[in-house]
């Protein structure tokens, strides 16, 4: 079993991902902006480098090793270009995109050493797709992707996998803040008329940490449902 480091795992796909792969027997270690009194926890805002590396080694403190990175922190940010002010621009990059490239710039030489190593980043369709007024965030995870390919090339000769995971519209804590005439617009432009849920996510990515996905690296999964292909 594993050593899992999960990031933004106090809700949502996080919290749920924890739960699955605790209950598969992997040992994980959970961080979030939220006050938790739990063991292998970390409450701490991933707003600089420093955050992330005490975050880091608070896992290794704890476990002694990292098997799997699970980069799933990430901030929604919706505006039109125009808008988007300078510190808007440096926090959602910095949340979304530079903090898991050091993440795992700080996994990798353990995953090396061991010649075994999983990293998952949550990318969104929005990265895919496009959406408008979303230019910014879509941008940072379509960075996530171009990472994963990059890095799944450099690393697998060292049996390390790195993929990633767009999911569409996903039925977490977000959506308490959309009415209800929102939610039917949105579902009316998802092919299969439904929110993704967290469970959904958790299993796939129970699925590529396993040894049976050793040959899947360097790929983006649109778990969407269908939303990538049409309305």
């Amino acid at each position: 079993m594993a050593n899992v480091l999960i990031t933004g795992s106090s809700s949502g796909i996080g919290l749920e991902t924890s739960k699955v792969l605790k209950a598969s027997g992997h040992k994980v270690f959970k961080t979030g902006r939220r006050e938790l009194d739990e063991p292998d926890y970390f409450s701490i805002p991933l707003s600089c480098f420093e955050h992330a590396k005490m975050l880091y080694e608070k896992a290794i403190e704890a476990f002694g090793n990292i098997d799997v990175l699970i980069n799933n922190a990430g901030e929604y940010y919706y505006s039109p270009i125009e808008r988007v002010q300078d510190y808007d621009i440096e926090r959602v990059m910095l949340l979304n995109l530079s903090i898991p490239y050091y993440l795992a710039s700080l996994c990798v030489s353990q995953m090396k050493e061991k010649r075994f190593g999983r990293i998952i980043n949550i990318s969104s369709i929005s990265a895919s797709v496009g959406e408008a007024n979303a230019s910014l965030y879509a941008a940072t995870k379509a960075g996530l992707y171009g990472m994963t390919k990059s890095l799944a090339l450099e690393l697998a000769q060292y049996n390390i996998t790195v993929n990633c995971i767009s999911p569409g519209w996903v039925e977490t804590p977000i959506l308490n803040d959309i009415n209800e005439q929102d939610k039917a617009e949105i579902l009316d432009v998802v092919p299969q008329r439904r929110f993704i849920q967290p469970i959904e996510i958790s299993n796939l990515i129970k699925y590529l940490i396993s040894d049976e996905a050793k040959g899947l690296t360097g790929q983006n999964i649109n778990l969407c449902a269908g939303l990538s292909v049409g309305s």
